[in-house]
């Protein structure tokens, strides 16, 4: 193993300077002696004193010699297990997270060396991030997985039914069939802008246009739907110019409005754009029943449903397109609600060119 051979090389690596400090200290000694007694002899007499060691010189010398190997296995030991155990428990940890056990953490004790504590710290940083990515990756297939069972199920259960004769063909039959469809289509192209948005491949085309009449554009295919529901729109829309990606946008406005379709109480819906100091803010206003502070935080997160929404229709997509719409304009979307009273949303950018926003 490397991390052996590590630790022996630091304990020969000691018992090297050990033995290089003894032999230089002894040669040096002599030759600072030799020195003295051949070139001053009138200060210093050598009659009576050898510059050469006798056998007690020897046995010191190699007591002191002895003495400092000891101490330098002893240095070498307790510093290969402060560099060696981190390291150890980090090629440990690689070993697990390699086959499949992302629960594998590395360890350090109070007397690792900082660098290795570094290591072991980024080490468990890498694999918390690991973990995390695969369990929502985990997360996020059961989810798909979940939203296009009940369309495919639909729509395969109708099919048999028309090929069985159990169904006559007729125009609502094949209605129902392409809403499903249409419902399977909205699902992915949600799923595709919001993975685009994720990976920061989502595309955008920043130009001026009269946004009011975007916002009218949506409201007016809108209306007759809220309309049966019992909701009135009520536009309060400047007819400036805004710079966004006017595609982008009317899909974000959607995605609110189908939310708002689906849970909000019937009454007023207020649509208000406000252009001002170069920022340009779509405020969407319903009339309850408001959302649950708790979730308030969270409702922009892919497939999060509301505890308090039992609507089947709810794909749990729609705000985490518009929030992907919204940081790709290098803008953001926020939500504010009263239990029990009301809730807006709210879209905000920079009305600004592209080019002056990647600046």
């Amino acid at each position: 193993m490397k991390l052996n051979g590590l630790s022996r090389q630091i304990a020969l690596s000691m018992v090297k300077i050990s033995l290089g400090i003894s032999a230089l200290t002894t040669i040096t000694s002599w030759l600072f002696y030799y020195i003295i007694f051949s070139y001053l002899p009138e200060q210093y007499s050598c009659e009576s004193i050898s510059i050469w060691p006798d056998f007690s010189d020897w046995l010191l010398i190699a007591f002191t010699t002895l003495m400092g190997l000891v101490l330098s296995i002893v240095v070498a030991v307790k510093l290969s297990g402060r560099i060696l155990v981190p390291l150890n428990s980090v090629a440990n940890g690689i070993r697990s997270v390699a086959h499949g056990d992302l629960n594998a953490r590395a360890i350090c004790n109070d007397q690792s060396l900082g660098e290795a504590a570094s290591l072991v710290n980024d080490f468990n940083a890498l694999v918390d991030k690991l973990q995390k990515t695969t369990e929502e990756q985990r997360f996020w297939h059961a989810a798909i997985a979940h939203e296009l069972r009940t369309p495919v199920t639909i729509l395969r259960g109708r099919l048999q039914g028309l090929s069985e004769g159990v169904f006559a063909p007729s125009e609502a039959t094949f209605s129902g069939l392409l809403k499903q469809i249409e419902n399977i289509g909205r699902l992915i192209e949600d799923l595709r802008v919001v993975s685009l948005a994720e990976c920061g491949h989502l595309h955008f085309e920043m130009r001026g246009v009269a946004l009011a009449a975007e916002v009218q554009s949506v409201v007016n295919l809108y209306k007759p739907i809220f309309l049966e529901s019992g909701h009135q729109i009520h536009l309060d829309v400047q007819a400036d110019i805004v710079y966004c990606d006017p595609a982008r946008i009317r899909q974000a406005l959607v995605a609110i409005l189908e939310n708002v379709k689906v849970h909000a109480n019937p009454g007023e819906i207020c649509i208000k754009l406000v252009v001002e100091n170069d920022w340009c803010a779509l405020r969407i206003k319903d009339a309850g029943p408001g959302i649950e502070p708790e979730a308030i935080p969270l409702i922009f997160k892919a497939f999060f449903k509301s505890t308090t929404s039992n609507s089947p229709k709810s794909t749990g997509l729609g705000l985490a397109v518009v929030d992907a719409i919204m940081k790709a304009h290098n803008g953001l979307a926020t939500c504010e609600s009263v239990l029990g009273q009301w809730t807006q949303f709210e879209l905000g950018w920079p009305n600004r060119p592209q080019d002056d926003l990647r600046a």
